[in-house]
């Protein structure tokens, strides 16, 4: 009897410490880095979704959450802290007069954007959450291309 006690201690610890942990809300880290900017004026926004209908954000204000990097040498990266296990859409905006909003020609855009799981842009190739949505169950690096329309 005693010996089946000393065979079973070790898997009863295992046990209890699973169950403990498990309340516990896991929470990742998610880095987007964007690279070949035309140039190193302005800075970037990195504007994080996580519902479809708030993407895509023209005005950037749907946004879950939303942070500024600065440019070294034609590149820029961020870390988003402590997200929870979840589906998500970067867009990114090379705000080269660092003004907030995305400037304009006629119709298309006079600054860089950029969309996760994009190459391209164009009328029928419009970003949409389903697309550029990824699923973040652990530490992440993505890469967005940037665009110049």
């Amino acid at each position: 009897m005693k010996r089946a006690i000393d065979i079973l201690k070790p898997f009863v610890i295992i046990l209890l410490l699973s169950s403990y942990n498990s309340g516990k809300e896991v929470a990742f880290n998610l880095t987007i880095e964007v690279n070949e900017l035309r140039n190193s004026n302005g800075s970037v926004q990195f504007a994080l979704y996580n519902r479809a209908d708030a993407f895509p954000d023209e005005h950037f204000k749907k946004y879950l959450k939303k942070l500024t990097g600065k440019i070294i040498n034609g590149s820029s990266s961020v870390t988003f802290e402590n997200l929870p296990e979840g589906t998500y859409a970067i867009n990114i905006l090379h705000d080269e007069n660092t003004d907030g909003r995305i400037n304009k020609g006629l119709i298309l855009p006079k600054e860089g954007i950029g969309f996760s799981n994009y190459q391209s842009v164009g009328f029928f190739n419009r970003p949409v959450f389903p697309k550029a949505s990824f699923y973040l169950n652990c530490d992440m690096r993505i890469k967005v291309n940037i665009l110049y329309l």
